[in-house]
């Protein structure tokens, strides 16, 4: 027990739980390795196992009638997938698709093992009510973000969301990957991707980004950024 208890967690929702839930947390989970483009469920299947993620992030998308996608929050080692289990619905269908858009390493637990864990570990349980919190708070700005907000600055946000998650300046990301997450056409990827290359943010060649002013960036994109980790922090970081 006590080497688990002792160890650091690259989590941040784990990370600052008591020695005893973490003791539990970590005999009932496993280190799994996540690829990319790897889907780990698609909408109305069942919920079988939650996801914290150590490195990369996942995505999460909600996929129409008509085949149309649209990514409307991510989840990496600040949060985890699955969330939607803590409502305790009885319902364990998955409302969103879930794709890894970063590989690496996340600590993965049967769902059923999770929801009866949080029975038992207040401080787990007081956790996951706030990060659902921020979630259903980042679901409700994407969308207003991309009804309200340029191409240029929403494509800033997302890669400084996303290099946040993938801890690098170096993002293997596609023109048309870019478009279907942010829903817009590839063309207006394109251009948003020149102007932001020509003020010398980043640095585009085919299939990969370089983040070369973050600091600017931050500048470039909208508010909604800033909002979104000031609200996580509020919620999460200090308690």
């Amino acid at each position: 027990m006590t080497a688990l208890t002792k160890i650091s967690v690259n989590n941040q929702l784990l990370d600052k739980l008591p020695a005893s839930e973490r003791y539990a947390f970590m005999t009932a989970c496993e280190t799994v390795e996540l690829t990319f483009d790897e889907v780990l469920v698609e909408p109305a299947e069942r919920i079988t196992h939650v996801y914290f993620p150590l490195e990369g992030f996942i995505s999460l998308i909600v996929i129409l009638d008509d085949g149309n996608r649209l990514e409307v929050a991510m989840a990496g080692r600040e949060g985890m997938m699955g969330i939607s289990l803590v409502l305790d619905l009885e319902i364990e269908e998955a409302p969103l698709s879930a794709l890894v858009q970063g590989a690496g390493s996340a600590l993965r637990m049967e769902a059923a093992s999770f929801q009866q864990l949080l029975l038992n570990s207040p401080v787990l349980h007081h956790r996951m009510k706030r990060y659902l919190y921020v979630m259903m708070n980042q679901f409700a700005r994407s969308a207003a973000c991309n009804h309200f907000h340029q191409v240029e600055a929403r494509l800033s946000r997302w890669l400084l969301m996303t290099q946040d998650r993938a801890n690098s300046d170096r993002l293997q990301l596609t023109h048309e990957f870019l478009a279907m997450m942010l829903g817009v056409r590839r063309a207006g990827i394109t251009l948003a991707a020149i102007a932001l290359q020509t003020r010398g943010l980043i640095r585009y060649s085919r299939g990969e980004i370089m983040v070369l002013d973050r600091p600017g960036l931050i500048e470039a994109s909208c508010g909604c950024y800033a909002a979104d980790r000031a609200l996580y922090a509020k919620m999460l970081t200090a308690s």
